[in-house]
């Protein structure tokens, strides 16, 4: 099988010029077929600030109502989008900015009202891949921001790392397929003041100790979630790290594996 390198890229490098640069550096260097996926909450926050919206968060999440999600439209699929695909071109590395509504490439329901209403908040339930397929086929690079729509006309704001778990799993059926969490830490850390205590390898094994332990918490516990979801549906390799692990001369990351 062909391999295809899937990458979601954290808000804090999207955030810094200097670090989005050397990411878009290392993503365009990867050889043969990648996608990009990518949020931009931060962004979001700045003008939904000088609009003078409030921006309300429940357990590390978004509640997006109506204006927030016209906040996030021109944030996601404007803005961040196209400054990426323009860095990416500048690059050498044919791009091309979508939402899942584009090609109708992700499709989402509108999460249902249990403890918390989130407003308009997607839960995929299908990836187009044949069409994500024609463009990489194509040579182009599809770069998805964190936005779905339901089938219906209404966009919805989507978690970008259940994106990039989704889209991973989707495409693992003909590719072999590696997803990579670009953050700002190098991996996941014993302990998260020292950059250096990187643990190299995850399995299920040690991902149900590093929880019990208290090692694996708070805005980790999705991240690593959606890192196993994508192995048990068939992604071959998941590493998450700095955008250095891009090169194949780092290996300062975390690989996780089943």
């Amino acid at each position: 099988m062909k391999k295809l390198n899937i990458v979601k890229v954290g808000g804090n490098i999207i955030e810094s010029e200097d670090d989005l640069n050397a990411f878009l550096d290392a993503f365009a260097k990867i050889a043969g077929p990648k996608i990009l996926i990518h949020g931009g909450g931060k962004a979001a926050n700045h003008l939904a600030d000088r609009l003078g919206l409030e921006v309300k968060m429940t357990q590390g999440r978004r509640i997006t109502d109506a204006e927030t999600l016209e906040v996030i439209t021109m944030v996601y699929g404007g803005k961040v989008s196209k400054n990426i695909v323009a860095g990416l071109q500048s690059r050498a590395c044919n791009a091309i900015g979508l939402s899942g509504a584009d090609g109708n490439t992700i499709l989402s329901v509108l999460r249902p009202v249990r403890e918390v209403d989130f407003g308009f908040v997607g839960d995929v339930i299908e990836v187009n891949a044949k069409t994500i397929d024609k463009l990489i086929n194509a040579e182009i690079t599809p770069v998805f921001c964190a936005i779905t729509h339901d089938g219906k006309g209404q966009l919805l704001n989507t978690n970008a790392d259940t994106i990039a778990c989704e889209v991973a799993r989707a495409m693992s059926k003909k590719y072999e397929v590696t997803l990579n969490y670009c953050f700002e830490k190098a991996g996941v850390l014993q302990d998260i003041s020292d950059e250096n205590s990187v643990i190299k390898e995850i399995d299920k094994e040690a991902y149900a100790k590093l929880i019990k332990n208290g090692t694996i918490a708070d805005g980790m516990l999705p991240k690593l979630h959606n890192c196993f979801y994508a192995l048990d549906g068939g992604v071959q390799q998941v590493r998450l790290g700095k955008p250095s692990m891009l090169s194949e001369a780092e290996t300062n990351y975390t690989t996780l594996h089943l």
